[in-house]
């Protein structure tokens, strides 16, 4: 017997509540629709085919590298499905499948009418970059790095800001007084110019990127689980547990945590909207990602250096614009949600 997943009437009335909220409720469905199309950016914007059929056999080159010598060529490296070498011994004995747009994010095309960065035009409908790259292949793959950065960050952040004011909140005292002052004290440093710093030191990268920004993130959360724990740590039912010899760690994780989660979770939105705008304002430094790497914030520098290519700095723009603008209405409608003053009655 299938049992049905009932919510309770709280959750049922915090559900109806970020729906009401329409704008919010549509935002979460068109970033999930925008952030799966990140996804499969390899499958969308690829200089390799989704399928080739050659000689009776099927091969999947988005999935696997083939040496040229599998069609017909003479050199044992992967094959250039672009080059018109390999294009006639595939189409001599098969077919192939292409992606909507044909270039990746490091793809250079050599074939532009104009010297780059090219217009936008039937084979690179966003343009090229002054590098002659696809410029809707590197913002596809430039906002699922975005998206993926950001959501990474969240959460660790999270973890670690929740963890911090927990045990202020809980345990208070000399320790939450000890805690508070060093919080202070590295919350009023001058984070951004310090991440430049580290940026310029460090061999930018991926993950060393995000230990760096997690060095400031966690803190934004700190102060409000530590007002949660501090003002539920005197409620009865914790009292009682107390009394009845439960542990510390059992009663912050079962009766104090979920309080917790509700300020938490309405704050992670805008958590993420901060991470993703301090990616690029490094892209956009020249501190951030490898270069190279598909970058929105790269991107936007580039249309500053090339005001004569409009369509640098618009699709960077709009790119970024539609994904911060998104989640900062989901952010509103989980903040309603969580809201008691405003539940329908």
């Amino acid at each position: 017997m299938i049992e049905i997943m009932t919510f309770s009437p709280i959750t049922q009335r915090r559900i109806a509540q970020f729906k009401a909220n329409r704008r919010g409720y549509f935002s979460l469905w068109a970033f999930i629709a925008l952030f799966i199309i990140a996804m499969l950016s390899n499958f969308i914007a690829n200089d390799k085919p989704l399928l080739v059929r050659y000689d009776g056999a099927m091969y999947f080159p988005v999935l696997q590298s083939y040496a040229e010598t599998v069609f017909g060529g003479d050199f044992e490296t992967e094959a250039e499905y672009r080059d018109p070498f390999v294009t006639e011994q595939i189409r001599a004995k098969g077919w192939m499948i292409w992606p909507p747009i044909r270039f990746s994010y490091d793809t250079i095309n050599y074939d532009l009418p104009v010297p780059a960065p090219a217009p936008p035009s039937a084979e690179n409908i966003f343009g090229t970059d002054d590098q002659g790259r696809d410029v809707a292949a590197r913002v596809l793959y430039g906002f699922r790095i975005s998206v993926l950065f950001g959501l990474i960050l969240t959460l660790i952040s999270s973890i670690v800001g929740v963890a911090a004011g927990a045990v202020q909140g809980y345990y208070g005292g000399k320790l939450d007084l000890a805690m508070q002052r060093l919080i202070e004290i590295w919350a009023s440093m001058p984070s951004l110019y310090i991440l430049i710093i580290f940026s310029s030191i460090f061999i930018p990268g991926f993950w060393t990127l995000l230990l760096i920004l997690l060095l400031f993130s966690w803190v934004s959360l700190v102060d409000v689980v530590r007002a949660e724990f501090l003002r539920a740590r005197n409620f009865d039912y914790v009292r009682a547990a107390h009394a009845l010899g439960v542990s510390n760690p059992v009663i912050i994780k079962r009766h104090v945590l979920p309080n917790a989660m509700v300020a938490t979770l309405t704050y992670m939105p805008f958590i993420l909207t901060g991470s993703i705008t301090a990616l690029t304002s490094l892209d956009f430094l020249g501190l951030g990602l490898p270069p190279g790497s598909p970058s929105l914030g790269e991107l936007l520098a580039q249309g500053k250096n090339n005001l004569q290519a409009p369509w640098l700095g618009i699709a960077a723009f709009v790119s970024l614009a539609l994904m911060l603008t998104l989640l900062t209405f989901i952010g509103e409608a989980v903040r309603d949600a969580f809201d008691p003053r405003k539940a329908k009655i």
